[in-house]
């Protein structure tokens, strides 16, 4: 799917009828006054709960129901290019629907797709939520520059292990946060075998065009990595309080000061609107890590 950042702008006319096969997408757009616009979302938009009770569902992110969409009319379909198929896409657009592919990998670009939205669908209502959101994100680099970082682990699978590197928007927003990814210059290596240390991995060439943003890991691999702070999400898998106690075996910092969290995975997963809730509700938590690890003062 084409990146988002090196696209014109989706429509050279101002969209009326849309679905969103993106769910932080969905959310935005509510967010930015644009909710009466949707004529289909996917299962997997969730928020906000009232707005998308009664909207049209048109199957989940990696199989939508493209009958049911092309039925819709849509003027434009929203995807993303990590959670929709490129199948899909070239199939809306030889059905002869406009499709805007998005991706932000920054909390910098996420806030740029919220104006771009704006622009897009020429509804300006929210500008000033927008400039808020631009705020308080400096205000948290402001916060953040002169403090000591906090060495941090963000699993988003289990069996086997997955995580996040540099080049994803979750990595940015950890830094945003004042967090440093304990895996962000880790690759993610092919075979499995190879991820996981049990194999030789395949030569460049072998693996040119293949995802690398994810690395499979062991927890030997956690272990020696040291994390002060494990963020455990509730998606893409819903980490449970035995994953926590699993962690809590091993021999690491964040075991020995009780600084494993189970949160709401939208905050660190999803970018747009929700990026405002990130802003607010995990700043607390990581000054309290620091307080706990005697960094405040350092």
């Amino acid at each position: 799917m084409p990146d988002y950042y090196a696209m014109p702008a989706p429509t050279d006319f101002t969209p009326q009828r849309v679905i969103s096969l993106v769910p932080s997408v969905t959310e935005s757009l509510f967010d930015l006054n644009l909710g009466p616009r949707l004529v289909g979302i996917t299962d997997y938009c969730t928020k906000p709960a009232e707005g998308v009770q009664t909207l049209p569902r048109v199957g989940g992110t990696k199989n939508p129901n493209l009958d049911q969409i092309i039925a819709l009319r849509p003027d434009l379909v929203i995807m993303n290019d990590e959670e929709n198929r490129l199948e899909d896409a070239v199939a809306l657009q030889t059905a002869g629907i406009h499709v805007w592919s998005t991706g932000p990998r920054t909390v910098a670009e996420a806030i740029n797709l919220l104006w771009e939205m704006m622009d897009v669908f020429d509804e300006p209502a929210m500008v000033p939520r927008v400039r808020h959101i631009e705020q308080v994100m400096d205000f948290v680099l402001l916060a953040n520059k002169n403090a000591p970082t906090v060495r941090t682990f963000v699993p988003i699978w289990r069996d086997p292990w997955m995580t996040i590197n540099h080049a994803t928007y979750v990595h940015d927003l950890m830094a945003v946060l004042g967090l440093s990814n304990v895996f962000g210059e880790r690759e993610r290596r092919y075979p499995l075998q190879a991820d996981l240390g049990q194999a030789e991995p395949h030569p460049p060439e072998k693996v040119e065009g293949r995802d690398t943003r994810y690395p499979r890991i062991s927890l030997d691999e956690v272990v020696a990595q040291q994390p002060e702070l494990i963020f455990l999400p509730t998606e893409p898998y819903l980490f449970e309080d035995e994953d926590a106690a699993l962690f809590y075996e091993l021999d690491i910092p964040a075991a020995h000061y009780g600084t494993i969290y189970r949160i709401d995975g939208s905050l660190l997963m999803w970018h747009g609107t929700r990026l405002a809730y990130a802003l607010n509700e995990l700043p607390p938590i990581v000054d309290e890590v620091r307080a706990l690890l005697g960094k405040s003062d350092e």
